[in-house]
């Protein structure tokens, strides 16, 4: 039967469709001011997750206060009080999507306000032990991330850590007989055979916009293994959608990839009768110290000594670190995706310990989208530059 339309409906519907925007906007400001201009990894490749550093930050801006809370703001869309229930409703809207895991903890070594526990049902927090974190992110991951991206010190007063997991098998699998070398040419004009998958497409599932194509694969909303974070499957909703998006020639990732999550009602359909793919198997894997990049994406306070985390905390804190670590693996059978975003607070006014600086072919740099089953949410964004591997 079919359910009238609520004012209620209409709020809801505004609220997750603003959720979605504030994630885009994350993504395109992430992708554009830092990830495409530096190198997060060997060859320029890289793979993140903006739906789980905007959880991650979204959350801790749930305690941010003053100026503190206008800058993250300005990034993440939401801060300061109201922050918690937007956060809270973006979690759970986004594991609604079959065979995707997302959850949030805790580890702290000073109390917590007793309104922000509060105001964050979800999130579960303990006291700190770096083990039983590194243990969770195995488990949470179904061991895709081995551990906490980061290394917990003494002087790590408290760690948010978000997981975004996804194990998913595509409606139309590729057949792996099909599977042969075929060149690749990478960001730097090399050119190497890689593994490359290919099938035929239907029509309505390939589309271009401002010169970029886009291809998307729907995901099954069953598991394709181990279930989300905690060993917890969700609720089994609609699967997830992958579009892999290939720019002209030359054209980077800050250009490309943000057609991946444009409304789709704004591309053109090819001019073509039939379209097949060419796509590489793939792994990537990427570590991205996103601290150092938070002052391009105006984000200054939280990371100072004048940091005002009051709401979160009685102690006076500021972070000290945020780090990703994410995988994508792309495959006959389907995609596997992990995110692990670690933010680590340290008391206001520390000395900050020294930073160790340590057909339509997919054959050359192309981008990778992740997006939940029914709204344009950046769960994963992947830059392929350099030449594909298949393993991690």
């Amino acid at each position: 039967m079919n359910r009238p339309t609520t004012d209620t409906d209409s709020s809801a519907d505004t609220g997750s469709a603003a959720r979605a925007r504030a994630v885009q906007h994350l993504a395109g400001r992430w992708i554009r001011d830092a990830l495409a201009t530096g190198k997060p990894a060997e060859g320029g490749s890289f793979v993140s997750s903006p739906a789980g550093l905007w959880l991650a930050l979204a959350a801790v801006a749930a305690g941010a206060r003053g100026g503190t809370a206008r800058e993250l703001r300005a990034l993440l869309g939401t801060a300061d009080r109201e922050a918690a229930s937007v956060v809270t409703a973006a979690a759970r809207e986004l594991a609604l999507t079959g065979a995707l895991g997302v959850a949030t903890r805790v580890w702290t070594r000073v109390p917590v306000a007793d309104a922000y526990r509060e105001a964050l049902p979800d999130v579960r927090f303990d006291a700190m032990d770096p083990a039983a974190a590194d243990a969770w992110v195995r488990e949470a991951t179904d061991g895709l991330i081995g551990q906490l991206p980061l290394e917990i010190t003494d002087g790590t007063l408290l760690a948010l850590v978000n997981v975004l997991a996804l194990k998913a098998r595509w409606e139309r699998p590729f057949d792996a007989s099909r599977t042969r070398d075929l060149p690749f040419t990478d960001a730097a004009g090399a050119t190497r055979p890689v593994p490359t998958m290919a099938k035929d497409v239907p029509l309505a599932d390939v589309w271009a916009v401002d010169g970029t194509y886009v291809v998307e694969l729907r995901c099954t909303g069953e598991p394709g293994g181990a279930g989300g974070p905690g060993g917890a499957e969700g609720p089994g909703g609609g699967g997830a959608r992958v579009r892999f998006v290939l720019g002209e020639p030359g054209a980077g990732a800050g250009r490309v990839l943000p057609a991946g999550w444009a409304d789709r009602a704004a591309g053109a359909p090819p001019a073509a009768d039939r379209v097949t793919v060419a796509l590489p198997r793939l792994t990537l894997r990427t570590r991205i110290a996103v601290t150092g990049q938070l002052p391009a994406l105006g984000i200054r306070l939280a990371t100072s000594d004048a940091a005002d985390f009051s709401g979160l905390s009685p102690e006076p804190l500021t972070i000290s670190d945020v780090v990703q670590e994410a995988v994508l693996k792309v495959a006959e059978e389907g995609v596997e995706a992990a995110a692990v975003t670690v933010v680590a607070m340290r008391a206001a006014g520390a000395a900050r310990p020294p930073q160790r600086v340590l057909n339509l072919a997919f054959d050359r740099p192309f981008g990778i989208v992740v997006l939940p089953a029914d709204s344009d949410v950046p769960l994963f964004t992947a830059w392929q530059a350099d030449t594909p591997a298949d393993r991690a």
